[in-house]
């Protein structure tokens, strides 16, 4: 059973939510919050695996409601999934602070349930409309960027091949086919990689690739 936790500042949107999620019998809402603070207490209290989050809840900074959900005190991190309007062309703040991905609010109910299952089992949903802004970003912050060379330098010749196919947006499977080694040692791999660059997530592994220069933004796309 996934335990999920609600933020939004619209009402009638929490009670759709939570309608939709608990018709789902892998899927339980453990609670609801209006804004990005309040979304904070509850996690902390409740500790769900996922926060499903609109960027638009009242009184709040997405970035920093993101850090303190995905960086909490008590060692409890859920899994964040924004729900994005079409006014938010800069997701790249929000998945660097530790987000797991995001869908446009347009979302159909079917994508957004499997989006939910995708982040619990901490794989990263990236929706296809928003890709192209969240390269833009990364190619601009990339140059502007200071990575420490040490953390890249701490990586496997192997460990860097598999960081650059995660950062094309490939599956472990997909991965595992192209370097012709199992989809465990590739599990192992990522695994490692996370701990060293100290990354939560396929996400922020992305964007470290990026930043230290080891990917050049071309054609990567992101993909769950």
């Amino acid at each position: 059973m996934t335990s999920v936790l609600i933020a939004t500042g619209q009402s009638l949107q929490r009670v759709g939510l939570r309608m939709l999620l608990e018709s789902r019998s892998d899927l339980a809402v453990v609670g609801e919050a209006a804004h990005g603070p309040e979304a904070v207490r509850l996690s902390t209290l409740l500790r769900p695996d996922v926060v499903l989050l609109d960027v638009r809840s009242a009184g709040t900074d997405t970035v920093e409601t993101v850090r303190r959900l995905a960086h909490p005190p008590n060692g409890h991190a859920p899994h964040v999934l924004l729900l994005t309007s079409g006014d938010d062309t800069h997701p790249y703040g929000a998945l660097r602070a530790g987000a797991a991905g995001h869908l446009p609010e347009d979302a159909t109910a079917d994508e957004l349930v499997a989006a939910v299952r995708v982040v619990a089992a901490g794989d990263v949903v990236v929706s296809p409309g928003l890709t192209r802004a969240l390269i833009d970003a990364v190619r601009s912050r990339a140059v502007e960027s200071s990575v420490p060379g040490n953390r890249l330098g701490t990586l496997t010749g192997r460990e860097r091949d598999v960081l650059t196919a995660v950062a094309s947006g490939d599956s472990n499977a997909e991965i595992a086919d192209r370097l012709s080694i199992a989809p465990t040692t590739v599990k192992s791999h990522v695994s490692n990689i996370l701990t060293k660059i100290g990354a939560r997530g396929r996400v922020q592994a992305v964007v470290f690739a990026y930043e230290s220069g080891l990917v050049r933004p071309t054609q990567h796309v992101l993909h769950a």
